[in-house]
């Protein structure tokens, strides 16, 4: 359970605004999109590995 303490005369905005980024880092709404349909485990594997070559050419790129 999320809980957002609300400090005495603060906006009810900030409030919502501290509510939907603790929700989006729990990963419940990415989470729930995923067990929507079966992703072979091939798929993922695929996946993982082109995003690490991807996060790796841009690390090189930053080094040179």
């Amino acid at each position: 359970m999320i809980i957002v303490p609300v400090k005495e005369g603060e906006n009810i905005d900030r409030a919502l605004k501290k509510l939907k980024r603790k929700f989006e880092k729990t990963g419940v709404v990415k989470e729930l999109r995923e067990r929507q349909k079966f992703t072979k485990p091939s798929v993922k594997n695929r996946e993982a590995k082109l995003h690490a070559i991807y996060v790796q050419q841009l690390q090189q790129a930053a080094d040179q």
